[in-house]
């Protein structure tokens, strides 16, 4: 196990390799300019007939121009990175990053976008008025509930892929470290008993793709800052008004009606899903030794997760998974977002599906069964950047099965069109570095 770099220190260099670099992320040129006649095909006088051939048919603008391959993440900064309430500048330094990330791991190209806004409808008319440009948007950041509204309208008023990552990412690579925990710990999600400590933007989607995924919602027992979510809660009746999604996880979820905090839930779990807030003692050894033997517990705060690994072991857990890498079983939205977003690019899919997330998470759990599944090794690592084109094709599969592509691919096809796309974004970085347009950070 690696040692881990003091907080402060990584903040140190990146402040000063941000400053070194002045971004993360920038345009380049795609096409070649040899003469002074090359500009009459980019853009006028032959750009025109590009324009009418797309304003006859506007698909066409995902075959003529690079729409196909943008997207943008958008950001109000009211919930960044731990970091809270940031404002939209504060929140750009993280969407660049993400965009660096969606380009080396996916081949996508990604648009930073924080954006200043005075509130929920602002927000979604502004993302609805990007979209002729965009081939998907990637919500990030955004406070709870207001993101689950955003992410419901926009999906339903837009005709590309919208991905709210707090949501479907995390939700969607706990399922699949789930998967494989469940085939390790001899178990099935249908009558496994699951908690999920905390009720924000990650547990309550990941509620919802449980039982999509074939878990019985009256095993799920989910828990907010106030303890238990059940229909007899004092504040039910203003989760109706304010928080509709927690108000229906309270009234279908929790079968046994009980009612408590941490300790009373845990009894007699199988599953635990902490996304609650920093630890390491949000969760205690007492309680975590109240669950089933062979107890399976994810703790997704970062940098300090809820609690330890070791503490969790040591109260009987055994098999557990993080958000960090310096532990085993890292459980990072990184493993899935780009390869969610190339697999729906490369078909032009209109909409992200939760089937689209399951299959996702069902493909980086059969990509972890390749090397061999351990306690320790229940989930891919991102430096296996196959895993990203196999998950890709799966995921534009899925879409051309529901009816959701404007482009139809075999499953061959996919993963080939996923290899060299995400091979050629790792490639150019390589080039630009080995010829010195890309610096190395400095001492």
């Amino acid at each position: 196990m690696q040692k881990a770099q003091p907080k402060d220190e990584f903040s140190k260099k990146a402040l000063l390799y941000s400053k070194f670099y002045a971004g993360k992320v920038g345009i380049v040129p795609k096409v070649p300019v040899r003469s002074l006649q090359d500009f009459s095909f980019w853009y006028t006088p032959g750009v025109a007939g590009v324009s009418k051939a797309i304003q006859a048919d506007p698909d066409l603008s995902f075959e003529y121009t690079g729409r196909w391959n943008t997207i943008a993440i958008v950001t109000d900064g009211s919930r960044v990175l731990g970091l809270g309430n940031i404002g939209p500048e504060g929140g750009l330094p993280v969407m660049e990053g993400k965009a660096l990330i969606y380009n080396y791991l996916g081949g996508v190209n990604a648009v930073p976008l924080p954006v200043r806004v005075s509130g929920q409808d602002e927000l979604i008319d502004l993302v609805k008025a990007l979209e002729p440009s965009l081939g998907g948007v990637n919500l990030e950041d955004i406070e709870s509930p207001k993101c689950f509204e955003v992410l419901e309208r926009l999906r339903a008023e837009m005709k590309v892929p919208i991905w709210h990552d707090d949501q479907q990412g995390t939700a969607g690579v706990v399922l699949a470290g789930l998967f494989n925990a469940l085939e390790l710990t001899g178990r099935k999600l249908r009558g496994t008993r699951i908690v999920l400590f905390g009720a924000g933007a990650a547990n309550i989607a990941a509620e919802r793709l449980l039982v999509e995924a074939g878990a019985d919602p009256a095993d799920i027992i989910v828990l907010d800052s106030k303890g238990i979510l059940h229909p007899e809660r004092e504040d039910i009746d203003y989760l109706s008004l304010k928080n509709r999604w927690k108000f229906q996880i309270a009234m279908e979820t929790n079968g046994d009606r009980r009612t408590g905090g941490l300790a009373e839930a845990l009894e007699g779990a199988d599953i635990l899903i902490a996304a609650s807030g920093q630890g390491p003692h949000m969760v205690k050894k007492s309680e975590v030794a109240l669950m089933n033997k062979r107890a399976v517990a994810f703790f997704l705060a970062n940098p300090v997760p809820e609690m330890l690994p070791e503490d969790a072991k040591a109260a009987g857990t055994e098999i557990v998974a993080t958000g960090r890498s310096d532990y085993p079983n890292q459980v990072n939205n990184s493993l899935l977002f780009p390869a969610v977003f190339r697999g729906a690019l490369d078909v032009r899919a209109k909409t992200i599906t939760d089937a689209m997330v399951i299959a996702a998470s069902r493909g980086l759990a059969e990509f972890a069964t390749q090397g061999g599944l351990t306690k320790e090794h229940i989930i891919p690592t991102m430096v296996e950047w196959e895993v990203y084109p196999h998950v890709a094709a799966i995921v534009g599969q899925t879409a051309i099965k529901e009816g959701q592509a404007r482009k139809k691919l075999s499953r061959k096809e996919s993963l080939e069109v996923a290899t060299e796309v995400i091979g050629h974004a790792r490639r150019t970085m390589d080039v630009l570095r080995k010829n010195g347009i890309i610096l190395e950070p400095p001492e």
